[in-house]
């Protein structure tokens, strides 16, 4: 494996580290490059493609102080804010969201998800299966599936960016390709480690240096009549088009941006929140170039949403941030005429509970959340299934969550239902056969 090493800095957890690109294993996500590179020899897909970005709110968003506010509930259970109207009539939401009020025609929001533990963790929503039968089992992430199925729109472009920073809690951290093998990894960018993939930490004369060690090499791998050794040796000239093409990393550097654009999206801040992940919105717009770019999915972590104290203060201070870039991202998604073909989710890991603690916050509560869909051609401005009176259970059209995964895989054009084999060549399906998607968006 060989290394190209960037200048030292300091994490906000004070280990100072290098940034690094590896070929062999791009960034920090474990993909090898050979064998994306192998998937480059199959015809390139049309360059208008299906993607999509999923967000995920680490720790649990409060529903019922959100997207399914219950104003005439008890004290104890209602909560401080107060509802607002959105753009489409009979669709409101929380007080301090009103930029997603103005969005809601474009949204599809999802009230009454079902099935999920409670478990601080992403693998139901990136695996649709728990964590602890996700790690027995091997189960991928659903992005990685996307790369196995479809594979890439173009040879120098992965088919799935990881924009998850490494969290402390390490479950929140996206689960891997599993039983379908480092092959299909996805490429990482750790949030702080974005700037390892940008050109121009890496001089020139290091990358060439590097390059005459590799043609040494191969002219003694040459000597060996081996075609593994020959395909490895076009591989990795391959792996060299890939760091120096611009695609990705032009995706990733938001100099790039009109500059009136990043504002709309707004900063935020690349440090950690809690255990959880960062608000930085950054993330958001990156996840639109890069699906431009020809990225079939990217997954971003935003946020830390484990109020178990406190939590009208944690949402006073923070849900204007999240407000302003999830409606962002779904305007810029609308405005440029991606709104057929790029599919939008924002969901965690459960909702919190309808009775206020004593320390005026909300626990966990997998009996019952929301989720949010915009995009993917998908039918918007509508509300889809409902709550009891205090928004603890669903009453109307209750959706598992692996329904959330098959709405996905259907807007990708991926049949849910479809079998791939593992690295053993056994047939292994998507989702289990129960698993549909939601009927009312398509």
């Amino acid at each position: 494996m060989l290394n190209i090493l960037g200048p030292a800095y300091r994490y906000c957890d004070r280990v100072s580290r290098r940034s690094f690109l590896q070929i062999g294993s791009l960034a920090a996500g474990g993909l090898a490059l050979p064998h994306l590179l192998r998937a480059a020899e199959s015809p390139l897909s049309p360059s208008r493609h299906k993607s999509v970005i999923m967000v995920y709110l680490a720790g649990g968003l409060a529903h019922q102080d959100t997207f399914d506010l219950k104003p005439h509930a008890p004290d104890g259970i209602r909560g401080e804010f107060a509802p607002i109207d959105s753009n489409v009539p009979g669709i409101q939401v929380g007080e301090l969201l009103p930029q997603m009020a103005r969005v809601m025609d474009r949204v599809a929001v999802l009230r009454s998800i079902v099935g999920l533990r409670d478990e601080h963790s992403s693998f139901q929503n990136l695996t649709g299966h728990p964590m602890d039968a996700s790690l027995r089992d091997e189960r991928p992430n659903f992005g990685c599936f996307v790369g196995r199925v479809q594979g890439p729109t173009d040879p120098l472009v992965p088919p799935f960016v990881d924009l998850f920073p490494t969290m402390q809690h390490r479950p929140y951290n996206a689960a891997g390709p599993g039983y379908l093998g480092r092959a299909f990894g996805q490429v990482k960018a750790d949030g702080e480690d974005l700037a390892s993939m940008k050109l121009r930490y890496i001089p020139a004369e290091r990358l060439a240096s590097r390059r005459t060690l590799l043609d040494s090499f191969d002219g003694f791998r040459r000597q060996v009549e081996s075609a593994d050794v020959i395909g490895s040796d076009a591989s990795y000239r391959r792996a060299f088009d890939v760091l120096t093409s611009s695609k990705l990393v032009d995706a990733l550097d938001l100099e790039r941006e009109d500059p009136q654009v990043r504002e709309r999206y707004g900063r935020g801040s690349s440090k950690h929140l809690g255990d959880g992940a960062p608000m930085w919105n950054d993330q958001l717009l990156m996840a639109r170039r890069l699906v431009e770019a020809g990225v079939r999915c990217v997954t971003v972590a935003y946020g830390f949403w484990d109020t178990h104290g406190n939590n009208f203060g944690h949402l006073k201070k923070h849900l204007p941030l999240f407000d302003q870039g999830i409606s962002a991202l779904i305007e810029d998604v609308y405005a440029r005429g991606l709104d057929q073909d790029v599919t939008v989710v924002v969901w965690g890991e459960f909702g919190r509970t309808p009775k206020i603690n004593k320390d005026a916050g909300r626990d966990h509560w997998p009996r019952v959340s929301g989720a949010l869909l915009s995009g993917g051609g998908m039918r918007t401005g509508q509300v889809i299934g409902s709550t009891d009176k205090i928004a603890g259970e669903a009453v109307a059209r209750p959706i598992h969550y692996q329904d959330v995964l098959a709405t996905i895989y259907n807007r990708l054009g991926i049949d849910p239902h479809t079998f791939v084999r593992d690295r053993s060549a056994r047939p292994v399906g998507l989702l289990p056969d129960t698993a549909r998607p939601i009927a009312e968006v398509l």
